[in-house]
Protein backbone atom coordinates (compact mmCIF):
# COMPACT_ATOMS: atom_id res chain seq x y z
CA UNK A 1 0.00 0.00 0.00
CA UNK A 2 2.66 2.54 0.64
CA UNK A 3 4.26 2.00 -2.52
CA UNK A 4 0.89 2.71 -4.83
CA UNK A 5 0.67 5.69 -2.56
CA UNK A 6 3.66 6.81 -3.55
CA UNK A 7 3.42 6.20 -6.93
CA UNK A 8 -0.46 7.60 -6.89
CA UNK A 9 1.36 11.03 -5.11
CA UNK A 10 3.76 11.49 -8.17
CA UNK A 11 0.79 10.58 -10.67
CA UNK A 12 -1.27 13.37 -9.23
CA UNK A 13 1.48 15.57 -8.52
CA UNK A 14 1.92 15.41 -12.75
CA UNK A 15 -1.42 15.26 -13.73
CA UNK A 16 -2.13 18.47 -11.90
CA UNK A 17 1.16 19.84 -13.78
CA UNK A 18 -0.41 18.63 -17.38
CA UNK A 19 -3.87 20.62 -16.34
CA UNK A 20 -2.10 23.68 -15.44
CA UNK A 21 0.40 23.78 -18.52
CA UNK A 22 -2.97 22.97 -20.16
CA UNK A 23 -4.67 25.94 -19.52
CA UNK A 24 -1.28 28.38 -20.14
CA UNK A 25 -0.45 26.57 -23.42
CA UNK A 26 -4.35 27.30 -24.53
CA UNK A 27 -4.10 30.91 -23.32
CA UNK A 28 -1.25 31.43 -25.17
CA UNK A 29 -2.53 29.99 -28.47
CA UNK A 30 -5.57 32.34 -28.60
CA UNK A 31 -5.34 34.45 -25.63
CA UNK A 32 -9.02 33.55 -24.36
CA UNK A 33 -10.37 32.41 -21.63
CA UNK A 34 -13.66 31.21 -22.83
CA UNK A 35 -11.29 28.73 -25.23
CA UNK A 36 -9.63 27.79 -21.99
CA UNK A 37 -13.03 26.64 -20.36
CA UNK A 38 -14.05 24.98 -23.45
CA UNK A 39 -10.87 22.94 -23.34
CA UNK A 40 -11.35 21.84 -19.53
CA UNK A 41 -15.16 20.97 -20.94
CA UNK A 42 -14.21 18.91 -23.56
CA UNK A 43 -11.36 16.67 -21.90
CA UNK A 44 -14.45 16.16 -18.85
CA UNK A 45 -17.08 15.63 -22.12
CA UNK A 46 -16.35 11.62 -21.86
CA UNK A 47 -17.19 11.26 -18.30
CA UNK A 48 -20.45 13.05 -18.73
CA UNK A 49 -21.16 10.66 -22.07
CA UNK A 50 -19.14 7.56 -21.38
CA UNK A 51 -18.95 7.16 -17.33
CA UNK A 52 -20.80 3.88 -17.84
CA UNK A 53 -19.39 2.08 -20.50
CA UNK A 54 -16.30 2.90 -18.81
CA UNK A 55 -17.23 1.18 -15.42
CA UNK A 56 -18.36 -1.74 -17.62
CA UNK A 57 -15.44 -2.14 -19.01
CA UNK A 58 -13.14 -2.11 -15.72
CA UNK A 59 -15.85 -5.12 -14.37
CA UNK A 60 -15.11 -6.98 -17.43
CA UNK A 61 -11.26 -6.50 -18.06
CA UNK A 62 -8.63 -7.76 -15.20
CA UNK A 63 -8.23 -4.69 -12.85
CA UNK A 64 -4.24 -4.60 -12.52
CA UNK A 65 -4.08 -5.28 -16.17
CA UNK A 66 -6.59 -2.46 -17.23
CA UNK A 67 -4.58 0.35 -14.78
CA UNK A 68 -1.62 -0.43 -16.43
CA UNK A 69 -2.86 -0.29 -19.99
CA UNK A 70 -4.30 3.06 -18.98
CA UNK A 71 -1.72 4.56 -17.31
CA UNK A 72 0.49 4.07 -19.94
CA UNK A 73 -1.79 5.43 -22.70
CA UNK A 74 -1.87 8.59 -20.60
CA UNK A 75 2.08 8.62 -20.95
CA UNK A 76 1.62 8.49 -24.71
CA UNK A 77 -0.70 11.41 -24.86
CA UNK A 78 1.90 13.21 -22.10
CA UNK A 79 4.93 11.99 -24.43
CA UNK A 80 3.21 12.94 -27.81
CA UNK A 81 1.83 16.65 -26.61
CA UNK A 82 5.49 17.40 -25.52
CA UNK A 83 6.93 16.32 -28.94
CA UNK A 84 4.31 18.53 -30.84
CA UNK A 85 5.15 21.55 -28.35
CA UNK A 86 8.76 21.45 -29.25
CA UNK A 87 8.38 20.77 -33.21
CA UNK A 88 5.83 23.79 -33.16
CA UNK A 89 2.72 21.58 -34.92
CA UNK A 90 0.30 21.63 -31.54
CA UNK A 91 -2.40 24.10 -33.19
CA UNK A 92 -6.03 24.38 -31.03
CA UNK A 93 -7.48 21.74 -32.40
CA UNK A 94 -4.84 19.32 -31.89
CA UNK A 95 -4.52 20.10 -28.57
CA UNK A 96 -8.57 20.21 -28.15
CA UNK A 97 -8.65 16.43 -29.42
CA UNK A 98 -5.53 15.14 -27.20
CA UNK A 99 -7.53 17.12 -24.45
CA UNK A 100 -10.67 14.90 -25.37
CA UNK A 101 -8.40 11.22 -25.70
CA UNK A 102 -7.56 11.84 -22.24
CA UNK A 103 -10.94 12.33 -20.96
CA UNK A 104 -11.72 9.04 -22.73
CA UNK A 105 -9.02 7.11 -21.20
CA UNK A 106 -9.46 8.44 -17.84
CA UNK A 107 -13.31 7.38 -17.85
CA UNK A 108 -11.56 3.73 -17.87
CA UNK A 109 -8.60 4.86 -15.40
CA UNK A 110 -9.98 6.41 -12.73
CA UNK A 111 -12.17 3.34 -11.38
CA UNK A 112 -10.03 1.39 -12.17
CA UNK A 113 -6.81 3.13 -9.79
CA UNK A 114 -9.62 3.51 -7.38
CA UNK A 115 -10.77 -0.11 -6.69
CA UNK A 116 -6.97 -1.21 -7.52
CA UNK A 117 -6.29 0.67 -4.34
CA UNK A 118 -8.97 -1.01 -2.09
CA UNK A 119 -8.06 -4.31 -3.48
CA UNK A 120 -4.40 -3.77 -1.44
CA UNK A 121 -6.20 -3.71 1.99
CA UNK A 122 -8.74 -5.80 3.89
CA UNK A 123 -12.26 -4.89 3.71
CA UNK A 124 -12.45 -2.99 7.08
CA UNK A 125 -9.42 -1.09 5.85
CA UNK A 126 -10.83 0.39 3.12
CA UNK A 127 -12.19 3.43 4.61
CA UNK A 128 -8.73 4.16 5.98
CA UNK A 129 -7.79 3.70 1.82
CA UNK A 130 -10.09 6.18 0.92
CA UNK A 131 -8.81 8.66 3.16
CA UNK A 132 -5.39 7.94 2.33
CA UNK A 133 -5.97 8.29 -1.55
CA UNK A 134 -8.16 11.81 -0.58
CA UNK A 135 -4.70 13.23 1.65
CA UNK A 136 -2.65 11.86 -1.64
CA UNK A 137 -4.85 13.92 -4.27
CA UNK A 138 -4.70 16.97 -2.22
CA UNK A 139 -1.31 16.54 -1.92
CA UNK A 140 -0.25 16.01 -5.38
CA UNK A 141 -3.01 19.20 -6.74
CA UNK A 142 -1.16 21.36 -4.23
CA UNK A 143 2.62 20.97 -5.38
CA UNK A 144 1.75 20.14 -8.59
CA UNK A 145 0.06 22.98 -9.34
CA UNK A 146 2.61 24.96 -7.75
CA UNK A 147 5.44 22.89 -9.25
CA UNK A 148 3.69 23.50 -12.90
CA UNK A 149 4.41 27.23 -12.57
CA UNK A 150 8.19 26.52 -11.97
CA UNK A 151 8.57 23.99 -14.08
CA UNK A 152 6.45 26.41 -17.30
CA UNK A 153 8.42 29.33 -16.64
CA UNK A 154 12.17 27.36 -17.00
CA UNK A 155 11.28 24.87 -19.74
CA UNK A 156 7.98 25.80 -20.95
CA UNK A 157 4.85 23.66 -20.96
CA UNK A 158 6.51 21.00 -23.13
CA UNK A 159 8.78 20.11 -19.51
CA UNK A 160 5.37 19.56 -17.58
CA UNK A 161 3.66 17.33 -20.33
CA UNK A 162 7.03 14.82 -20.34
CA UNK A 163 6.93 15.43 -16.55
CA UNK A 164 3.58 13.86 -16.57
CA UNK A 165 4.27 11.30 -19.08
CA UNK A 166 7.05 9.89 -16.67
CA UNK A 167 4.45 9.67 -13.60
CA UNK A 168 2.33 7.77 -15.62
CA UNK A 169 4.85 5.56 -16.83
CA UNK A 170 5.95 5.48 -12.86
CA UNK A 171 2.22 4.28 -11.96
CA UNK A 172 2.29 1.72 -14.92
CA UNK A 173 5.77 -0.10 -13.34
CA UNK A 174 4.68 -0.19 -9.81
CA UNK A 175 1.41 -2.17 -10.65
CA UNK A 176 2.91 -5.45 -11.59
CA UNK A 177 4.37 -5.28 -8.27
CA UNK A 178 1.40 -5.06 -6.24
CA UNK A 179 -0.30 -8.19 -4.47
CA UNK A 180 -4.44 -7.84 -4.05
CA UNK A 181 -5.37 -8.72 -0.07
CA UNK A 182 -7.28 -12.27 0.00
CA UNK A 183 -9.82 -10.71 1.64
CA UNK A 184 -10.54 -8.44 -1.40
CA UNK A 185 -14.12 -8.36 -2.92
CA UNK A 186 -15.28 -9.09 -0.09
CA UNK A 187 -18.35 -6.95 2.11
CA UNK A 188 -17.43 -5.32 5.08
CA UNK A 189 -18.85 -6.59 7.91
CA UNK A 190 -21.72 -3.82 8.92
CA UNK A 191 -22.68 -4.04 5.23
CA UNK A 192 -22.70 -8.17 5.43
CA UNK A 193 -25.12 -7.64 8.54
CA UNK A 194 -27.90 -5.63 6.54
CA UNK A 195 -30.18 -7.77 4.61
CA UNK A 196 -30.28 -6.61 0.91
CA UNK A 197 -33.54 -6.12 -0.31
CA UNK A 198 -34.59 -8.60 -3.23
CA UNK A 199 -34.57 -5.75 -6.20
CA UNK A 200 -31.29 -4.91 -5.15
CA UNK A 201 -29.46 -8.20 -6.00
CA UNK A 202 -28.84 -8.75 -9.33
CA UNK A 203 -30.38 -11.67 -11.67
CA UNK A 204 -27.16 -12.64 -13.21
CA UNK A 205 -23.75 -11.58 -13.24
CA UNK A 206 -23.34 -9.69 -16.65
CA UNK A 207 -20.84 -6.93 -17.87
CA UNK A 208 -23.40 -4.76 -19.59
CA UNK A 209 -23.43 -1.10 -18.38
CA UNK A 210 -27.40 -1.49 -18.02
CA UNK A 211 -27.04 -3.83 -15.37
CA UNK A 212 -24.80 -1.15 -13.10
CA UNK A 213 -27.69 1.80 -13.85
CA UNK A 214 -30.38 -0.80 -12.97
CA UNK A 215 -28.57 -1.82 -9.35
CA UNK A 216 -28.05 2.04 -8.64
CA UNK A 217 -31.68 3.15 -9.55
CA UNK A 218 -32.98 0.27 -7.38
CA UNK A 219 -30.53 0.77 -4.24
CA UNK A 220 -32.27 3.95 -2.43
CA UNK A 221 -29.03 4.13 0.02
CA UNK A 222 -27.26 5.03 -3.40
CA UNK A 223 -29.66 7.25 -4.98
CA UNK A 224 -29.77 9.63 -1.79
CA UNK A 225 -26.43 9.71 -1.53
CA UNK A 226 -26.42 10.97 -5.37
CA UNK A 227 -28.80 13.79 -4.30
CA UNK A 228 -27.00 14.81 -0.87
CA UNK A 229 -23.85 14.85 -3.12
CA UNK A 230 -25.51 17.00 -5.73
CA UNK A 231 -26.75 19.68 -3.77
CA UNK A 232 -23.79 19.86 -1.81
CA UNK A 233 -21.47 20.13 -5.25
CA UNK A 234 -23.75 22.50 -6.57
CA UNK A 235 -25.20 24.92 -4.17
CA UNK A 236 -22.67 24.17 -1.07
CA UNK A 237 -18.90 23.58 -2.24
CA UNK A 238 -18.00 25.90 -4.79
CA UNK A 239 -16.27 28.11 -2.11
CA UNK A 240 -13.44 29.21 -5.07
CA UNK A 241 -16.55 30.94 -6.32
CA UNK A 242 -18.76 31.87 -3.52
CA UNK A 243 -15.78 33.09 -0.74
CA UNK A 244 -13.68 34.77 -3.61
CA UNK A 245 -16.51 36.81 -3.98
CA UNK A 246 -17.66 37.31 -0.44
CA UNK A 247 -13.80 38.18 0.43
CA UNK A 248 -13.38 40.62 -2.60
CA UNK A 249 -16.75 41.83 -2.30
CA UNK A 250 -18.51 42.21 0.79
CA UNK A 251 -15.63 41.74 2.77
CA UNK A 252 -13.45 44.35 1.57
CA UNK A 253 -10.46 41.97 1.32
CA UNK A 254 -7.86 41.73 -1.22
CA UNK A 255 -6.05 38.71 -3.55
CA UNK A 256 -3.68 37.71 -0.66
CA UNK A 257 -6.92 37.60 1.89
CA UNK A 258 -8.29 34.97 -0.47
CA UNK A 259 -5.10 33.34 -0.59
CA UNK A 260 -5.50 32.80 3.14
CA UNK A 261 -8.77 31.45 3.06
CA UNK A 262 -7.65 28.98 0.41
CA UNK A 263 -4.79 28.00 2.49
CA UNK A 264 -7.23 27.35 5.55
CA UNK A 265 -9.48 25.01 3.66
CA UNK A 266 -6.91 22.93 1.94
CA UNK A 267 -4.84 22.39 5.58
CA UNK A 268 -9.02 22.04 7.42
CA UNK A 269 -9.29 19.54 3.70
CA UNK A 270 -6.12 17.49 4.56
CA UNK A 271 -7.15 17.10 8.50
CA UNK A 272 -10.74 16.11 7.58
CA UNK A 273 -9.00 13.33 5.75
CA UNK A 274 -7.04 12.33 8.20
CA UNK A 275 -9.44 12.31 10.85
CA UNK A 276 -11.67 10.50 7.88
CA UNK A 277 -9.42 7.86 8.30
CA UNK A 278 -11.17 6.42 11.24
CA UNK A 279 -13.95 5.70 9.79
CA UNK A 280 -14.82 1.73 9.82
CA UNK A 281 -18.84 1.66 8.62
CA UNK A 282 -20.17 5.18 7.38
CA UNK A 283 -23.34 5.18 6.21
CA UNK A 284 -25.52 7.79 3.93
CA UNK A 285 -27.61 9.24 7.41
CA UNK A 286 -23.57 9.88 8.43
CA UNK A 287 -22.91 11.49 4.98
CA UNK A 288 -26.51 13.31 5.40
CA UNK A 289 -25.44 14.67 8.67
CA UNK A 290 -22.25 15.86 8.07
CA UNK A 291 -23.32 17.77 4.52
CA UNK A 292 -26.32 19.26 7.08
CA UNK A 293 -23.65 20.63 9.00
CA UNK A 294 -21.78 21.95 6.52
CA UNK A 295 -24.63 23.77 5.17
CA UNK A 296 -25.37 25.30 8.53
CA UNK A 297 -21.80 26.25 8.66
CA UNK A 298 -21.86 27.67 5.34
CA UNK A 299 -25.19 30.05 6.25
CA UNK A 300 -22.67 31.33 9.00
CA UNK A 301 -20.27 32.42 7.16
CA UNK A 302 -22.84 34.24 4.58
CA UNK A 303 -23.59 36.03 7.27
CA UNK A 304 -19.79 36.69 8.61
CA UNK A 305 -19.24 40.41 9.50
CA UNK A 306 -15.70 40.16 8.90
CA UNK A 307 -12.57 38.13 7.83
CA UNK A 308 -11.49 37.19 11.02
CA UNK A 309 -14.47 35.34 12.17
CA UNK A 310 -14.53 33.60 7.95
CA UNK A 311 -11.31 32.29 8.54
CA UNK A 312 -12.76 30.77 11.60
CA UNK A 313 -16.01 29.16 10.11
CA UNK A 314 -13.73 28.00 6.90
CA UNK A 315 -11.46 25.36 8.55
CA UNK A 316 -14.57 23.22 9.84
CA UNK A 317 -16.01 23.66 6.89
CA UNK A 318 -13.60 21.89 4.91
CA UNK A 319 -13.16 19.50 7.57
CA UNK A 320 -16.22 18.60 7.39
CA UNK A 321 -16.42 18.75 4.01
CA UNK A 322 -13.34 16.35 3.51
CA UNK A 323 -15.16 13.18 6.06
CA UNK A 324 -18.55 13.49 3.88
CA UNK A 325 -16.73 12.74 0.55
CA UNK A 326 -14.63 10.31 2.09
CA UNK A 327 -17.67 8.67 3.99
CA UNK A 328 -19.78 9.14 0.66
CA UNK A 329 -16.87 7.29 -1.43
CA UNK A 330 -16.74 4.64 0.53
CA UNK A 331 -20.51 3.96 0.80
CA UNK A 332 -20.22 4.38 -3.21
CA UNK A 333 -17.16 1.09 -3.39
CA UNK A 334 -18.11 -1.09 -0.43
CA UNK A 335 -22.11 -1.08 -0.66
CA UNK A 336 -22.18 -2.49 -4.24
CA UNK A 337 -21.30 -6.34 -4.95
CA UNK A 338 -17.86 -6.69 -6.20
CA UNK A 339 -18.56 -7.79 -9.81
CA UNK A 340 -20.90 -4.34 -10.51
CA UNK A 341 -18.68 -1.88 -8.19
CA UNK A 342 -16.85 -0.58 -11.82
CA UNK A 343 -20.14 -0.02 -13.06
CA UNK A 344 -21.75 1.87 -10.12
CA UNK A 345 -18.72 4.41 -10.52
CA UNK A 346 -19.02 4.36 -13.67
CA UNK A 347 -22.72 5.87 -13.00
CA UNK A 348 -21.42 7.73 -10.22
CA UNK A 349 -18.84 9.74 -12.98
CA UNK A 350 -21.73 10.30 -15.60
CA UNK A 351 -23.36 11.96 -12.55
CA UNK A 352 -20.78 13.64 -10.88
CA UNK A 353 -19.72 15.18 -14.17
CA UNK A 354 -23.02 16.48 -14.92
CA UNK A 355 -23.22 18.36 -11.91
CA UNK A 356 -19.82 19.24 -12.04
CA UNK A 357 -21.10 21.43 -15.29
CA UNK A 358 -24.12 22.48 -14.33
CA UNK A 359 -23.39 23.76 -10.54
CA UNK A 360 -20.84 27.04 -11.65
CA UNK A 361 -23.15 28.43 -14.46
CA UNK A 362 -26.26 28.16 -11.50
CA UNK A 363 -24.51 29.18 -8.35
CA UNK A 364 -23.13 32.05 -10.76
CA UNK A 365 -26.92 33.42 -12.12
CA UNK A 366 -27.59 32.85 -8.23
CA UNK A 367 -25.13 35.38 -6.77
CA UNK A 368 -25.81 37.89 -9.70
CA UNK A 369 -29.13 37.57 -8.38
CA UNK A 370 -29.22 37.84 -4.48
CA UNK A 371 -25.39 38.54 -4.07
CA UNK A 372 -22.70 36.16 -2.00
CA UNK A 373 -24.04 36.29 1.30
CA UNK A 374 -27.53 35.55 -0.08
CA UNK A 375 -26.26 32.98 -2.33
CA UNK A 376 -24.35 31.10 0.81
CA UNK A 377 -27.58 31.83 2.98
CA UNK A 378 -29.71 30.55 0.26
CA UNK A 379 -27.58 27.34 -0.58
CA UNK A 380 -27.14 26.51 2.79
CA UNK A 381 -30.68 26.47 3.95
CA UNK A 382 -31.91 24.43 0.39
CA UNK A 383 -29.34 21.64 1.39
CA UNK A 384 -30.05 21.56 5.46
CA UNK A 385 -33.84 21.64 4.26
CA UNK A 386 -33.67 19.14 1.51
CA UNK A 387 -31.60 16.93 3.84
CA UNK A 388 -33.78 17.14 6.94
CA UNK A 389 -36.97 16.57 4.65
CA UNK A 390 -35.66 13.56 3.54
CA UNK A 391 -34.96 12.29 6.73
CA UNK A 392 -38.35 13.15 8.33
CA UNK A 393 -39.76 11.11 5.13
CA UNK A 394 -37.66 8.19 5.83
CA UNK A 395 -38.45 7.79 9.42
CA UNK A 396 -41.91 8.39 8.70
CA UNK A 397 -41.90 5.47 6.02
CA UNK A 398 -40.18 3.21 8.55
CA UNK A 399 -43.07 3.98 11.33
CA UNK A 400 -45.51 3.24 8.89
CA UNK A 401 -43.90 -0.22 7.57
CA UNK A 402 -43.52 -0.84 11.46
CA UNK A 403 -46.87 -0.77 11.93
CA UNK A 404 -47.93 -2.93 8.82
CA UNK A 405 -46.12 -5.58 10.16
CA UNK A 406 -48.17 -6.23 13.89
CA UNK A 407 -48.69 -9.99 14.12
CA UNK A 408 -51.85 -11.10 13.49
CA UNK A 409 -53.73 -13.64 15.42
CA UNK A 410 -55.80 -15.89 13.28
CA UNK A 411 -58.84 -18.11 14.15
CA UNK A 412 -60.11 -20.95 12.40
CA UNK A 413 -63.97 -21.61 12.81
CA UNK A 414 -65.14 -25.08 11.83
CA UNK A 415 -67.82 -24.61 8.62
CA UNK A 416 -71.34 -24.99 9.07
CA UNK A 417 -72.17 -26.29 5.83
CA UNK A 418 -69.75 -28.10 2.84
CA UNK A 419 -68.09 -25.62 1.14
CA UNK A 420 -68.18 -22.60 3.58
CA UNK A 421 -65.56 -19.95 4.20
CA UNK A 422 -63.18 -20.36 6.63
CA UNK A 423 -62.04 -16.12 7.74
CA UNK A 424 -59.48 -15.13 9.94
CA UNK A 425 -59.15 -11.44 11.71
CA UNK A 426 -58.48 -10.03 14.79
CA UNK A 427 -60.25 -11.00 17.64
CA UNK A 428 -59.79 -10.21 21.34
CA UNK A 429 -58.95 -13.38 23.11
CA UNK A 430 -60.48 -12.89 27.01
CA UNK A 431 -60.50 -16.00 29.63
CA UNK A 432 -63.46 -18.19 29.75
CA UNK A 433 -64.06 -20.49 32.66
CA UNK A 434 -64.92 -24.05 32.44
CA UNK A 435 -67.49 -25.48 35.13
CA UNK A 436 -66.66 -28.57 36.38
CA UNK A 437 -68.18 -31.68 35.20
CA UNK A 438 -68.00 -35.12 36.53
CA UNK A 439 -68.68 -37.92 34.07
CA UNK A 440 -69.64 -41.48 34.25
CA UNK A 441 -68.00 -43.36 31.45
CA UNK A 442 -69.50 -46.47 29.58
CA UNK A 443 -67.63 -49.81 31.00
CA UNK A 444 -67.96 -53.31 30.79
CA UNK A 445 -70.33 -54.59 33.66
CA UNK A 446 -67.86 -56.43 35.13
CA UNK A 447 -65.84 -53.35 35.92
CA UNK A 448 -66.39 -50.59 38.58
CA UNK A 449 -64.57 -47.56 37.84
CA UNK A 450 -63.88 -44.64 39.65
CA UNK A 451 -65.70 -41.63 39.15
CA UNK A 452 -63.97 -38.76 36.97
CA UNK A 453 -63.95 -35.51 37.86
CA UNK A 454 -62.61 -32.77 35.30
CA UNK A 455 -61.57 -29.58 37.24
CA UNK A 456 -62.01 -26.03 36.47
CA UNK A 457 -59.84 -24.74 33.74
CA UNK A 458 -59.47 -21.30 32.86
CA UNK A 459 -58.35 -20.52 28.88
CA UNK A 460 -55.03 -18.32 28.22
CA UNK A 461 -53.09 -19.99 32.19
CA UNK A 462 -52.78 -23.36 30.96
CA UNK A 463 -49.55 -24.41 29.32
CA UNK A 464 -49.60 -25.88 26.27
CA UNK A 465 -50.02 -29.26 25.61
CA UNK A 466 -47.97 -31.14 23.29
CA UNK A 467 -49.78 -32.93 20.09
CA UNK A 468 -49.94 -36.44 20.54
CA UNK A 469 -48.74 -38.44 17.34
CA UNK A 470 -51.20 -39.82 14.83
CA UNK A 471 -51.94 -43.64 15.22
CA UNK A 472 -54.12 -45.53 17.05
CA UNK A 473 -55.24 -44.39 20.30
CA UNK A 474 -53.01 -45.75 23.41
CA UNK A 475 -54.97 -48.51 25.94
CA UNK A 476 -55.94 -46.68 28.71
CA UNK A 477 -55.27 -48.93 31.73
CA UNK A 478 -58.58 -49.64 33.08
CA UNK A 479 -58.37 -51.75 37.18
CA UNK A 480 -60.43 -55.16 36.03
CA UNK A 481 -61.36 -57.85 38.12
CA UNK A 482 -62.37 -60.59 35.65
CA UNK A 483 -61.30 -63.68 35.32
CA UNK A 484 -58.28 -63.91 32.55
CA UNK A 485 -57.45 -60.35 33.47
CA UNK A 486 -54.09 -60.33 31.38
CA UNK A 487 -56.33 -61.57 28.09
CA UNK A 488 -58.92 -59.06 29.00
CA UNK A 489 -56.27 -56.03 29.17
CA UNK A 490 -54.48 -57.09 26.13
CA UNK A 491 -57.96 -55.78 24.20
CA UNK A 492 -58.37 -52.71 26.51
CA UNK A 493 -60.30 -54.85 29.12
CA UNK A 494 -63.07 -55.36 26.45
CA UNK A 495 -65.52 -58.34 27.18
CA UNK A 496 -64.26 -61.28 24.78
CA UNK A 497 -66.76 -62.29 21.95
Amino acid sequence: MRLWSAANLVSNAGTWMQLTAQNLLMLHLTGSAAATGLSLSVQAAPGLLLGLIGGAAVDAWPRRLTASVSQALLALVGFLTAGLVVTGHLTVPVLMALAAVTGLIATVDAPACALLGNDLVPPKDVPSSIALGSVVSGAGRVGGTALAGVVVSWWGPAAAYAANGLSFLAVAAVIPFLRPHPAAGQPTAPAARRPRPAAAQPARRGTGARDGLGFFLRRPRLVALAGITALSSVFGRNYGLTLAVLVTGPLGGAAGAFGTVSTVLAVGGVAGAVLAGRLRSPSVRLVGALAATGALLQIAAGLSPSLWILLLLVAPMAVVESVSDTAGTTVLQTDPPAHLRGRILGVWRTASTGWSLVGPPLLGLLMQVAGARGALVMGGVLIAGAIGGGALLRDRRARRAQEARIPVVPVTCEPLLAGAPVTTERVPVEPVTVEPVTAEPVVPESVVPAPVTFESVTVGSVPPVPARRSGSPRPVPVPCAAPAHDDLCTGACAPAA
